[in-house]
């Protein structure tokens, strides 16, 4: 199927991509090596994190979006994780918080001071372990505070809460056709999912700097190609700005950043619709997810739901309502199961759900049954082992008498 149909009327037709000034970029970084199938970026409209080549251990560094040129080598990191970094997320309610995952098994989550870091920071407020092998993916809920979900090499899902974290152990099935993202679009009630391209192996691969611009339309075919910015430079990954943080003044409708490792790069790239007038231009404009949640963490453990907290880009600023907000504490706990910490006196009782628990104790006695019949195996056959034994002396003797 071609991705470049006749065309038709929109009014993003005219994108293109803009990029920034060299004095506007971000150059010195070691960016990462890891080939693991990741963006190695993130962004919110105060910080841009990156996650760099380190040694005896990942790290990640964050810096000001504000903060162009060249980053001195030793620019203060978050440093704690025991393995590479593979995947970093922004909180998208709390500009602060930052959570990370490692191929050290483990998730972490870390508070950002406000004007950036002064030394390199080892101590997270939250170290959440659950999982196996390593962790390659995680997400924030987008509608509810507090929430986050990683996925990892052991075949599990886990959602964490403040307090307390639930596994669901996936199970994977061949597919004929292998698809390399799958991406919700909401509203829509689709998923758009990339496959897996089989190359020439014997050809070199010398990657692709290249970012192609779709419409995605309720007809046929669904999506629409409008435009391709083209550029020499392979990337490594992309950051991307969320709404509230873009300029609207210059009708802005995306922001990139990146990822060029060969050149230690950081190239913010905005996709601009032309507009004659200087006015605000809500018709590229459509309502998106605010900074405020939209449900609370127990709201929505509950069992409520309830749609995006949208707002209309441009009309907040980007951190408007943020100022003074610290995000919630966070509590270290080590946990295999789901627990739930009630507080009593600033002291912390931790309550086991009880459906839960009766699960985990159910599968508890499946192992333990399992176990006993295969112990109960091992006797019998033992048993037959020494009477044979027993036989075969007796003989002897036998034998030996006469």
């Amino acid at each position: 199927m071609s991705w470049r149909p006749t065309y038709r009327s929109s009014k993003f037709r005219n994108v293109y991509g803009k990029v920034a000034n060299r004095e506007h970029c971000f150059e010195g970084i070691p960016i990462t090596k890891n080939v693991h199938d990741n963006h190695f970026c993130a962004v919110n409209a105060r910080f841009l994190a990156i996650v760099t080549e380190s040694a005896g251990g990942g790290s990640f560094v964050v810096i000001p979006v504000t903060q162009f040129g060249r980053i001195d080598p030793h620019y203060p990191k978050v440093c704690g994780h025991q393995g590479n970094v593979l995947d970093i997320k922004w909180n998208p309610f709390h500009e602060n918080i930052i959570a990370s995952c490692s191929e050290d098994s483990s998730v972490r989550i870390w508070e950002i001071p406000d004007g950036g870091l002064r030394r390199n920071l080892t101590e997270s407020v939250l170290e959440l372990y659950g999982h196996s092998r390593r962790v390659g993916l995680i997400e924030w809920h987008p509608t509810t505070s507090g929430i986050l979900f990683s996925a990892g090499y052991d075949y599990k899902v886990i959602q964490s809460f403040k307090t307390f974290i639930t596994i669901f152990e996936i199970v994977i099935i061949s597919h004929i056709i292998t698809f390399d993202r799958v991406l919700s679009l909401g509203e829509h009630e689709r998923l758009l999912s990339k496959t897996l391209k089989h190359f020439n192996k014997s050809q070199p691969q010398t990657g692709d700097g290249n970012i192609r611009y779709y419409e995605i339309t309720l007809e046929k075919p669904y999506l629409q190609y409008l435009m391709e910015f083209r550029s020499p430079a392979p990337q490594k990954g992309l950051g991307v700005m969320p709404k509230h943080g873009l300029d609207v003044g210059a009708c802005e409708v995306f922001r990139f950043y990146k990822l060029v490792t060969l050149k230690g790069l950081i190239e913010p790239i905005s996709m601009i619709v032309p507009r004659r007038s200087e006015t605000y231009q809500e018709d590229i404009y459509p309502m998106t997810p605010g900074t405020e949640p939209a449900l609370s963490a127990d709201e929505w453990l509950s069992g409520i739901n309830r749609g995006k907290d949208l707002k209309q880009t441009g009309v907040q600023g980007p951190c408007e309502g943020q100022e003074g907000k610290r995000a919630s504490p966070f509590i270290m706990v080590v946990i295999r199961t789901v627990w739930q910490i009630q507080f009593i006196d600033e002291r912390c009782l931790y309550v086991c759900n009880p459906v839960l628990y009766a699960l985990q104790l159910l599968r508890m006695f499946f192992r333990q049954q399992e176990e006993l019949r295969r112990l109960k195996d091992e006797v019998t056959q033992k048993d037959i082992k020494i009477r044979q034994l027993e036989l075969d002396q007796f003989m002897n003797a036998i034998q030996m008498g006469f």
